[in-house]
C-alpha cells in the first residue's frame, strides 16, 4: 500500500484494431473521483498494536513475499480492505517509519495475520530480513474497508498485481455468504500471479486469470469478455484494486450495468492513523483538507466523474 499519483483515472487510449465495442464505451474517457464510504461498526474499534512473533516469512511468486504473524487482537477486528502498519526495525535501529501493508488473510481461531508484499525499496527490503521468530511492531486494524451489500447477490471482484492482496478477503467473505462472485486476478506473468489457489480453495469457481504474457490482460479483451459473461445478470457492486486501467474498465461497467464501484486506492503514509495528514487523497472534500486516505480509506466509492482532478495525489491501485 505505498505508492503516489493521481485519484483520478482518466484512462490510457487503447490501440486495438478489434476494440470497437471498449472505444465506443470510453470515448468520452470517462474519469472519477473518490467517496468515503461509511464507517461500519466493526471499523469504529479503536485499533491496537502488537509485539507480533513471526511465524513463517517466505518467497512467493516471482517478485513477492508471504509473512505471517501472531497478532490476535489485530486480527479478531480486521476486515476486508483495511490495512496495518508494520515498523520494521531491531531493537538495536534507530527511528524507523511504519510501512502500510494491506491484510491479505487472517485466521480467528490462531490468532494469525497474512500479508503478501512486494519488495521495491529499503524498508521492504529490510522486512525481507527478517526470521521466524523475530518480532515485528504491527498496528491496526486500520483504515475503512469494502463495504459488502447485504442485498448484493451478484459481486465482481478485479484485482492486479499485490493489489490482489486488498481484495482477498472480500473474496473469502463472498464465497463464505454464498455471494455469486466473478473474480479476475491479472498480472505481468503467470509466475508473478498472486492468490488464485487460495481463492478457489474459499469457494471462488468464475476466477479468470487475465496475464500480460498471454495476452489475455488487454482492457478490451477483458472487457469484451466481461460484457459476454456477465451483461445478461450483471453485478450489483464491482471492487477493484490493484491497476488504474482496469479502474476504468469497472468505471465503464458499472455505467453500463448501474452497478456501484469500490476501488482501494494507496499513498505514502507515515502513521496511518490520520495524524500527519501526510495521505490527503487530493479528491473533493471539506473546505480545509480533501478525504485521507488511512482514515477515510483506503476503500472509496468510485464515482464518474468528467472533471481532471489536479495534483499530486495517491495511485489509484
Amino acid at each position: 500500500m505505498v505508492g503516489d499519483g493521481n485519484p483520478v483515472v482518466t484512462g490510457t487510449r487503447i490501440d486495438d484494431p478489434d476494440a470497437s465495442t471498449w472505444e465506443t464505451a470510453t470515448g468520452n474517457d470517462p474519469a472519477g473521483m473518490l467517496v468515503p464510504l461509511p464507517v461500519s461498526v466493526r471499523e469504529e474499534q479503536a485499533p491496537t498494536w502488537h509485539h507480533a512473533v513471526i511465524l513463517d516469512h517466505r518467497p512467493i511468486g516471482d517478485r513477492y513475499r508471504f509473512l505471517r504473524v501472531h497478532a490476535p487482537s489485530i486480527a479478531v477486528g480486521t476486515r476486508a480492505g483495511q490495512f496495518v502498519m508494520i515498523t520494521v526495525a531491531r531493537d538495536n535501529d534507530g527511528p524507523v517509519l511504519p510501512r502500510p501493508m494491506a491484510v491479505y488473510r487472517t485466521d480467528l481461531v490462531g490468532g494469525t495475520l497474512d500479508v503478501v508484499y512486494g519488495v521495491q525499496g529499503q524498508g521492504t527490503s529490510r522486512l525481507a530480513s527478517f526470521t521466524p521468530g523475530e518480532r515485528l511492531l504491527v498496528v491496526g486494524p486500520l483504515g475503512r474497508g469494502f463495504h459488502l451489500s447485504p442485498r448484493t447477490s451478484h459481486a465482481l471482484i478485479i484485482g492486479r498485481g499485490v493489489g490482489i492482496c486488498s481484495l482477498s478477503m472480500l473474496a473469502s467473505d463472498c464465497a463464505a455468504r454464498g455471494t455469486g462472485t466473478h473474480v479476475v486476478l491479472s498480472a505481468r506473468s503467470r509466475e508473478a500471479l498472486l492468490g488464485a489457489q487460495d481463492f478457489r480453495s474459499w469457494g471462488i469457481r468464475d476466477l479468470i486469470e487475465s496475464i500480460d504474457t498471454e495476452g489475455t490482460s488487454d482492457p478490451a479483451h477483458l472487457h469484451r469478455h466481461l460484457l459476454g459473461q456477465l451483461d445478461e445478470q450483471p453485478p450489483e457492486q464491482i471492487f477493484t484494486c490493484g491497476s488504474e486501467r482496469l479502474t476504468r474498465v469497472c468505471t465503464v461497467l458499472g455505467q453500463r450495468w448501474g452497478a456501484e464501484v469500490q476501488v482501494s486506492v494507496e499513498a505514502h503514509m507515515a502513521c496511518g492513523l490520520g495524524y500527519c495528514h501526510g495521505c490527503a487523497s487530493g479528491a473533493p472534500g471539506t473546505a480545509s483538507e480533501s478525504p485521507l486516505v488511512c482514515t477515510d480509506g483506503p476503500v472509496f466509492r468510485w464515482e464518474p466523474d468528467t472533471r481532471a482532478l489536479a495534483g499530486t495525489s495517491p495511485q489509484v491501485r
